[in-house]
Protein backbone atom coordinates (compact mmCIF):
# COMPACT_ATOMS: atom_id res chain seq x y z
CA UNK A 1 0.00 0.00 0.00
CA UNK A 2 2.81 2.37 -0.89
CA UNK A 3 3.81 4.28 -3.99
CA UNK A 4 7.15 3.87 -5.78
CA UNK A 5 8.65 6.60 -3.63
CA UNK A 6 7.62 4.78 -0.44
CA UNK A 7 4.65 6.97 0.44
CA UNK A 8 1.35 5.42 1.48
CA UNK A 9 -1.41 5.44 -1.10
CA UNK A 10 -4.44 7.61 -0.30
CA UNK A 11 -6.81 5.78 1.98
CA UNK A 12 -4.43 2.91 2.68
CA UNK A 13 -4.34 3.53 6.43
CA UNK A 14 -8.13 3.77 6.57
CA UNK A 15 -8.38 0.51 4.63
CA UNK A 16 -5.90 -1.17 6.96
CA UNK A 17 -7.78 0.04 10.04
CA UNK A 18 -11.06 -1.20 8.58
CA UNK A 19 -9.45 -4.59 7.91
CA UNK A 20 -8.49 -4.81 11.57
CA UNK A 21 -11.98 -3.81 12.72
CA UNK A 22 -13.69 -6.26 10.35
CA UNK A 23 -11.50 -9.09 11.64
CA UNK A 24 -12.24 -8.27 15.29
CA UNK A 25 -14.91 -10.02 17.32
CA UNK A 26 -15.74 -6.86 19.26
CA UNK A 27 -15.23 -3.10 19.29
CA UNK A 28 -11.61 -1.98 19.54
CA UNK A 29 -9.90 1.04 21.06
CA UNK A 30 -7.37 3.12 19.15
CA UNK A 31 -4.58 1.47 21.16
CA UNK A 32 -5.84 -2.01 20.19
CA UNK A 33 -6.08 -1.02 16.52
CA UNK A 34 -2.58 0.48 16.72
CA UNK A 35 -1.19 -2.76 18.12
CA UNK A 36 -2.98 -4.87 15.50
CA UNK A 37 -1.70 -2.67 12.67
CA UNK A 38 1.91 -2.81 13.82
CA UNK A 39 4.28 -0.95 11.56
CA UNK A 40 5.22 1.70 14.09
CA UNK A 41 2.22 3.97 13.59
CA UNK A 42 1.84 6.62 16.25
CA UNK A 43 -1.17 6.38 18.54
CA UNK A 44 -2.32 9.85 17.42
CA UNK A 45 -2.20 8.75 13.78
CA UNK A 46 -4.44 5.75 14.48
CA UNK A 47 -6.77 7.88 16.58
CA UNK A 48 -7.05 10.43 13.75
CA UNK A 49 -7.83 7.66 11.24
CA UNK A 50 -10.59 6.29 13.48
CA UNK A 51 -12.08 9.76 14.04
CA UNK A 52 -12.15 10.36 10.28
CA UNK A 53 -13.84 7.00 9.73
CA UNK A 54 -16.37 7.93 12.41
CA UNK A 55 -17.01 11.32 10.79
CA UNK A 56 -17.63 9.53 7.46
CA UNK A 57 -20.11 7.14 9.11
CA UNK A 58 -17.92 4.14 8.33
CA UNK A 59 -17.55 3.20 12.01
CA UNK A 60 -19.53 3.75 15.18
CA UNK A 61 -18.06 4.34 18.61
CA UNK A 62 -18.87 4.20 22.29
CA UNK A 63 -17.12 5.76 25.24
CA UNK A 64 -14.58 3.52 26.98
CA UNK A 65 -12.71 5.20 29.81
CA UNK A 66 -11.15 8.38 28.44
CA UNK A 67 -11.34 7.18 24.84
CA UNK A 68 -13.64 5.29 22.51
CA UNK A 69 -14.08 1.79 21.15
CA UNK A 70 -14.87 1.54 17.43
CA UNK A 71 -16.68 -0.99 15.26
CA UNK A 72 -17.70 -1.04 11.55
CA UNK A 73 -21.17 0.05 10.48
CA UNK A 74 -21.14 -2.48 7.61
CA UNK A 75 -19.51 -5.81 6.99
CA UNK A 76 -16.64 -5.93 4.49
CA UNK A 77 -18.72 -7.37 1.63
CA UNK A 78 -21.44 -4.72 1.97
CA UNK A 79 -18.83 -1.95 2.07
CA UNK A 80 -17.07 -3.30 -1.03
CA UNK A 81 -20.37 -3.54 -2.91
CA UNK A 82 -21.19 0.06 -1.96
CA UNK A 83 -17.80 1.19 -3.32
CA UNK A 84 -18.41 -0.67 -6.57
CA UNK A 85 -21.85 0.89 -6.91
CA UNK A 86 -20.48 4.37 -6.16
CA UNK A 87 -17.86 3.92 -8.88
CA UNK A 88 -20.68 3.49 -11.41
CA UNK A 89 -23.23 5.99 -10.14
CA UNK A 90 -23.67 8.95 -12.45
CA UNK A 91 -20.84 7.93 -14.78
CA UNK A 92 -21.38 8.81 -18.43
CA UNK A 93 -19.00 5.96 -19.35
CA UNK A 94 -20.75 3.35 -17.21
CA UNK A 95 -20.67 0.73 -19.98
CA UNK A 96 -16.92 1.14 -20.48
CA UNK A 97 -16.28 0.91 -16.75
CA UNK A 98 -18.28 -2.32 -16.53
CA UNK A 99 -16.55 -3.71 -19.64
CA UNK A 100 -13.12 -3.07 -18.15
CA UNK A 101 -14.17 -4.56 -14.82
CA UNK A 102 -15.61 -7.71 -16.41
CA UNK A 103 -12.43 -8.00 -18.47
CA UNK A 104 -10.41 -8.36 -15.27
CA UNK A 105 -12.47 -11.27 -13.94
CA UNK A 106 -11.28 -14.86 -14.18
CA UNK A 107 -13.55 -17.58 -15.56
CA UNK A 108 -14.86 -18.67 -12.17
CA UNK A 109 -15.85 -15.09 -11.28
CA UNK A 110 -17.60 -14.68 -14.64
CA UNK A 111 -19.51 -17.93 -14.03
CA UNK A 112 -20.48 -16.78 -10.54
CA UNK A 113 -21.60 -13.40 -11.85
CA UNK A 114 -23.75 -15.07 -14.53
CA UNK A 115 -25.30 -17.34 -11.90
CA UNK A 116 -26.06 -14.40 -9.61
CA UNK A 117 -27.63 -12.44 -12.47
CA UNK A 118 -29.74 -15.44 -13.49
CA UNK A 119 -30.97 -15.85 -9.91
CA UNK A 120 -32.11 -12.20 -9.62
CA UNK A 121 -35.91 -11.86 -9.51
Amino acid sequence: MTTKDGRRTPGSLEAAAMGVLWAADEAMTAAEVQEALGGGLAYNTVQTILIRLYDKGTVQRRRVGRGHAYWPTQDAATAAAAQMSAALTGRPDRTKVLQHFVGTLDESDVALLRQLLADEP
